[in-house]
């Protein structure tokens, strides 16, 4: 009687910390799909109107680095829609396709904030290596991640041990550290990109294309800012059901 006692009340906690999770993530969840609408809407629309000096993502691209003493990094065409990155690694700059060819106010947003991302990384910009330095550690949590936090949960559920999740705990904080740290790199990389863009009438020649430059490119950063809020949220919810159970 009193196994199953126990049985009955851990129940009801965790009835309880999925209320408290629905409450938390539910929000995260809507804003989220509202600024990916919102940025999806803003990208689509800025890659219909075309450059007044008609040049394509690549050519942007080339300018900038160039620009700013850059030659040793090349710039890449890639599958994909919004597959856009830069790659410390092999010190790339790949643009998706539709970037990479288009001549359109959208794709020289793109090419020269990917670019600020090989400025940052010229110039050692200190978030940008932390956040090199923490690539390998996230991407193993992240893969592990799920399973691990679902059997700690279960684990949990029936009293057995807290160890599981505690462990999983610690991989959700990296993972929202890492979310964190990717806020300034992806600020300071549109601020650099907007001010080149800004400073080169031969890019951009009129003050309409770099507002509608900055009004894509603060979307973009805006998924990054839910992505890091989700993140936190989720952190939230597993470390009160980790300590919570630990106090009852």
């Amino acid at each position: 009687m009193g196994s199953l006692f126990d049985i009955t009340v851990n129940e009801k906690h965790t009835q309880k910390k999925m209320g408290v999770y629905l409450i938390l993530i539910v929000p995260v969840l809507l804003l989220s799909m509202f600024v990916q609408w919102r940025f999806r809407n803003k990208f689509s629309k800025y890659a219909e109107m075309q450059l007044s000096s008609g040049l394509s993502g690549k050519e942007v691209a080339e300018r900038m680095l160039h620009d700013n003493g850059i030659f040793d990094v090349k710039v890449m065409s890639t599958e994909g829609q919004l597959t856009d990155h830069y790659n410390p690694t092999d010190r790339t700059v790949n643009l998706s396709t539709d970037v990479y060819y288009s001549r359109s106010v959208a794709a020289a947003a793109v090419a020269a904030h990917e670019c600020g991302h090989a400025v940052q990384h010229a110039k050692s910009y200190t978030w940008l290596n932390l956040r090199s330095t923490m690539v390998p550690v996230v991407s193993i949590s992240s893969n592990l991640l799920q399973w691990v936090m679902l059997l700690g949960v279960m684990l949990l559920v029936f009293s057995v041990t807290p160890v599981v999740l505690a462990i999983g705990v610690v991989g959700l904080a990296l993972v929202t550290i890492f979310s964190i740290v990717t806020l300034p790199v992806e600020f300071d990389a549109s601020s650099r990109a907007l001010a080149w863009l800004k400073n080169n009438q031969g890019v951009m020649q009129t003050q309409e294309e770099n507002i509608q430059a900055k009004d894509a490119l603060w979307w973009a950063a805006m998924t990054y800012v839910v992505a890091a809020i989700g993140a936190l949220a989720n952190l939230l919810y597993y470390a009160s059901m980790l300590f919570g159970r630990s106090r009852d």
